[in-house]
């Protein structure tokens, strides 16, 4: 998602990872940090998705929560690797191992949604279901329309369609009031995440001119402040984690163990749940 920039800092010939090939160029000059990693900073700000799926997945585990929570953390994980490789190495390859992750996990917390329930209401029609569609977009967007904006469109899609279709089943809950509070923060923020996220990537695309000459007039490292590309990273995973917060959470809650768990935070930022009694939930 964003704009294509000429970047003039160094010749092509000296890139470390070879000419660009991706159909994206970010506002961070490339190989200015570094001569191993294209977007240095864009890079390493995944490390919060993969810290936030790490720490998800080893909770999910410990705690017995479920194997598809596990899947969505997993799938959590592979945006953020995906990220990472992409903006250290602006391959068309590694793009679309960014773009189409993002897909494939909403995928999966919609899955969780509809199937939320202790039995399986629609058996393998709707994995297959899911699957083909998934398989559709990422074969159109590889072969015929390769335009972020097609993904963009995609994923906003998926997106919106897992929320409203998650709120609904919330609504129709019994849940006592505790655990719709946390529903409700739970949701507030997420959307502030992706929202302020969204934010920040559109003044990264609009005034990506003005953000470079702030940047070399300030100097490394406060310079990497103004990456913010990178803040859309970070924004976004957290928005993305309380997202898979509230699957996670309508799952318990459709299964009656809403009075089992409570949503804590490890050395205070990465938002995770506890059951207070660990319990097997397939």
């Amino acid at each position: 998602m964003g704009m294509i920039i000429l970047d003039t800092a160094r010749n092509a010939t000296t890139y470390f990872w070879g000419k660009r090939t991706s159909t994206i160029d970010w506002c961070e000059e490339n190989y200015v940090v570094s001569d191993y990693i294209a977007e240095f900073w864009n890079c390493v700000t995944n490390g919060v998705f993969v810290a936030m799926a790490l720490f998800g997945i080893a909770g999910a585990i410990k705690h017995q929560q479920g194997k598809r929570i596990v899947a969505c953390y997993m799938g959590l994980l592979l945006v953020g690797c995906g990220s990472a490789c992409f903006h250290a190495t602006l391959k068309y390859t590694t793009q679309l191992l960014d773009e189409l992750p993002m897909l494939y996990l909403c995928a999966l917390g919609f899955y969780s949604l509809v199937e939320a329930d202790r039995t399986v209401r629609f058996g393998w029609k709707l994995p297959a279901a899911l699957i083909s569609l998934q398989a559709a977009i990422t074969i159109t967007y590889i072969f015929w329309i390769q335009s972020p904006v097609f993904h963009q469109a995609a994923f906003a899609s998926t997106v919106c369609a897992s929320v409203a279709f998650g709120y609904r089943r919330q609504c129709e809950m019994e849940i006592s009031n505790r655990t719709r509070r946390m529903f409700q923060r739970l949701l507030l923020q997420g959307f502030l995440g992706m929202a302020g996220g969204f934010f920040v990537w559109n003044l990264d695309n609009i005034f990506c001119h003005r953000l470079r000459t702030y940047r070399s007039h300030l100097g490394s490292p406060f310079d990497a402040f103004l990456q913010l590309h990178g803040w859309w990273h970070i924004l976004t995973a957290y928005g993305s984690t309380y997202l898979l917060l509230w699957v996670h959470l309508t799952r318990l809650a459709r299964q009656g163990h809403d009075h089992l768990f409570t949503i804590r935070h490890f050395v205070g930022f990465i938002p995770h749940i506890t059951l207070k009694t660990a319990k097997k939930i397939d």
